[in-house]
């Protein structure tokens, strides 16, 4: 069940998990591609650190998307 809520959160538009935000891209495109430019756009580092995101709660990755989307 708890994989099953993480991944309809990563499937969530952002701006319907995060009521400070106006983005529609899904959450996990979010992510996905805020990893990309903070690491130079190098898709090895980025599976590296998305495979990270699958080990989490539902609440660790929401905590961990808004750190990351909202600096």
């Amino acid at each position: 069940m708890a994989n099953v809520l993480k991944l309809e959160l990563l499937d969530k538009a952002v701006n319907e998990v995060f009521d400070w935000s106006d983005d529609s891209t899904p959450l996990r495109d979010a992510m996905w591609n805020h990893t990309m430019d903070a690491n130079g756009r190098d898709t090895l580092k980025t599976t590296a650190e998305a495979k990270k995101w699958e080990g989490m709660s539902a609440d660790e990755l929401k905590t961990t998307a808004e750190a990351m989307l909202k600096s």
